[in-house]
């Protein structure tokens, strides 16, 4: 019989994953009420926007007075991604306790999406780990890319352990992985998990899953028999690649959430209240809900 972990910590990626490609502008106040449901809802690590260029990422200007405004649980994280040492300013002027950084394992994507190889992207990292030591600011670590690319299609093991044993060795405390077109299967999925994990910890690892082609919630089943207990995922499906045509978004919270409480694991969170925050967004964003289990609440509350 398989061994899945008895706890599997959430981490709420809708308001800044979620919500960067929107391209209608979304309110502060719009972003501060789904942040404090979802902090309602007993997760305990929600992204909270990004300290990035507003001329590329125009849906994150705001963040300074999103983190301001929300309601800060105790015992609740609420990160930011911060791209480079400016960024890192904007993130210890706003009192963040913890930061998030990416880098990808496509060079292809890497160029396209940052204008800069890989390696120069964790060079970059550098002075921003040096001011987070200082400033004991927490920092998570994302590599892009890790099951396929829409520039080189299948990306190699060696390549994505490369780039998360770099993150881990400076300092990040967890490295998720992110299957960023959703074009991963089982099968690819278990191959990568058990490469990465002879150079990273299993308890330093996360996996962030698209479902572009509904394959998800099985890849999450995967990394949950390999050990892994920390899942990124957005209430309502929220998100997107905007280089992957008809990417459904991230993996719905709700989705998965069901699907722990059916295997009877503690997640500390409560679906009900999960289904709400992702109905309110949905409703806020005047688009049809991606969840399938938020259109079942949907439809028994009316």
């Amino acid at each position: 019989m398989t061994a899945y972990p008895k706890k599997v910590r959430l981490v709420e990626v809708g308001p800044r994953d979620g919500l960067q490609n929107e391209k209608s502008t979304v309110s502060v106040d719009t972003k501060v009420a789904l942040i404090d449901k979802l902090s309602a809802a007993g997760l305990q690590s929600i992204e909270a926007g990004a300290f990035v260029s507003p001329k590329w990422v125009p849906q994150m200007a705001d963040t300074d007075k999103v983190y301001a405004a929300i309601q800060k649980k105790p015992g609740v994280s609420y990160p930011v991604l911060v791209p480079n040492a400016k960024g890192m300013e904007a993130a210890v002027a706003a009192g963040v306790k913890e930061i998030a950084v990416f880098a990808a394992a496509s060079e292809s994507f890497s160029q396209k999406n940052i204008n800069c190889s890989i390696a120069e992207s964790i060079e970059r990292f550098r002075p921003v780990m040096d001011e987070a030591k200082k400033h004991g600011i927490k920092v998570r670590g994302y590599v892009s890319c890790v099951l396929g690319c829409p520039y080189e299609g299948d990306i190699k093991h060696e390549a994505v352990v490369k780039v998360a044993k770099a993150l881990h060795s400076m300092g990040c405390y967890e490295i998720s992985l992110g299957d960023t077109i959703g074009t991963g299967t089982p099968e690819k999925t278990r191959a990568l998990l058990q490469a990465v994990k002879k150079e990273v910890p299993v308890t330093a690892l996360a996996v962030h899953f698209h479902d572009t082609y509904g394959q998800a919630l099985a890849n999450i089943l995967i990394a949950l028999e390999e050990g892994v207990s920390v899942v990124d995922s957005a209430a309502g499906g929220l998100g997107g690649c905007p280089y992957a045509k008809g990417a459904t978004g991230n993996v719905a919270t709700e989705d998965v959430l069901y699907m722990l409480n059916g295997m009877g694991i503690d997640t500390g969170v409560s679906l009900d209240k999960v289904a709400e925050a992702g109905r309110f967004i949905a409703d806020a964003l005047n688009r049809p809900l991606v969840s399938k289990v938020g259109q079942v609440y949907r439809n028994k509350t009316g």
